[in-house]
């Protein structure tokens, strides 16, 4: 994935998932040196003890946290810089707090949580990154004691609800296989309705851009039933919502005519990101294809070929 629209969506989804528990600083940039750490968070000992419905993410955010997630396999050259940028935020603390006449706890010592989808035996093995089955979960390495840092490969992680709110940082077959675990979720869980409003925007973001990679394809296409489902609850919501409050007619034919038109455009954005362009011929089926409840457009577009498309509408139609 594009590594700036990764970036900011991993900062805006860490800090809103963490928000209740503290304050999350996202970009921020060090006194004494020209870096930028992703995302720095301080929990509130008051709501920590909230923090087990977040599962592992929620037990990092137990103690001060650096936060520097990477959307490829993260490089020794990026694991150097992130050990600087923790050095130097360390630093800055301590001078704080001799400024300040005050002691700094273990606990009030920020840790490093570097996120990677995958890394290579042989990058661990250069920085002495070890398991520590005892006391945490696989895919989880740590440095040594003193750098109080890890590595968190996505990929490792166990396929667990505790794990859920990482893997979906993930990519390929790891992120599809959490975003399906996210779907199963209550509907009212405000963890839930958070992250999928993150991820709609990031689909959006996705669908405008040209020269899509093939991941992030798949992705605006994993998300497009859900979404399209979405988009049909609010359009009833709003139908209904325009019932009670009397709308008169010609203006619910308005708002009917607008839910038909965004209808299409989106049907004409799945078609663009799974065939390439909407030449003529699948132009004709588009009617056919918003006839259908959205939550199947999305899924047959998904399946079908182009072929098989239009074989099915044009004929129906």
């Amino acid at each position: 994935m594009t590594r700036f629209i990764y970036d900011e969506f991993t900062k805006k989804y860490i800090q809103e998932l963490l928000k209740q528990l503290g304050q999350t600083e996202t970009s921020k940039t060090m006194a004494s040196q020209r870096r930028e750490i992703d995302i720095f968070f301080t929990p509130n000992p008051e709501n920590i003890a909230d923090a087990s419905h977040l599962g592992l993410l929620g037990r990092l955010a137990t103690t001060p946290a650096v936060f520097e997630p990477f959307s490829n396999p993260v490089k020794p050259k990026e694991i150097c810089s992130c050990l600087v940028k923790l050095l130097d935020i360390k630093a800055e603390i301590e001078r704080q707090a001799i400024r300040e006449k005050r002691r700094i706890t273990p606990a009030q010592s920020p840790r490093l949580w570097m996120m990677t989808p995958t890394a290579s035996a042989a990058v661990l093995a250069d920085f002495g990154a070890t398991l520590d089955l005892e006391n945490w979960m696989s895919g989880i390495y740590f440095l040594a004691k003193g750098l109080q840092s890890a590595i968190i490969v996505l990929h490792q992680l166990p396929l667990t609800p505790e794990t859920l709110w990482l893997r979906i940082l993930g990519t390929g077959k790891v992120q599809k296989q959490a975003l399906q675990e996210l779907y199963q979720l209550a509907p009212d869980n405000p963890t839930r309705e958070t992250t999928l409003e993150l991820l709609y925007n990031l689909r959006e973001l996705l669908e405008a851009r040209q020269n899509l990679a093939p991941e992030e394809r798949e992705l605006i296409m994993e998300l497009s039933p859900l979404y399209l489902q979405r988009l049909q609850t609010v359009k009833e919501e709003g139908i209904q919502q325009g019932v009670q409050q009397g709308i008169q007619q010609g203006v619910q034919q308005g708002v009917q005519q607008g839910v038909q038109q965004g209808q299409r455009r989106l049907v004409e954005s799945l078609l663009q990101v799974k065939f390439g362009a909407v030449d003529a011929e699948l132009a004709s089926i588009i009617e056919a294809l918003i006839s259908i409840p959205p939550l199947e457009q999305a899924q047959l577009i998904l399946q079908l070929s182009r072929e098989e498309l239009l074989a099915r509408f044009s004929r129906d139609f």
